[in-house]
């Protein structure tokens, strides 16, 4: 199972749907983050991870 089908059944799972999805890959192109996010996730962060924007995206979330 890819990460982006991990995504959808997580959100299509009643008790995961609200989950937090952040990906984290190697590919971070416009149309990696794009599909990231059609396939549920709420952010995509490159490799390696800026835990400036880590901490940036999570505290989105936690507005949210």
């Amino acid at each position: 199972m890819s990460g982006f089908e991990l995504a959808r059944a997580l959100r299509a799972a009643s008790g995961t749907a609200a989950a937090t999805l952040i990906a984290v890959s190697g590919y971070a192109q416009e149309k990696d983050r794009e599909q990231a996010l059609a396939a549920g996730f709420g952010e995509l962060l490159a490799k390696p991870v800026d835990l400036h924007r880590l901490d940036a995206a999570l505290a989105a979330v936690a507005r949210d």
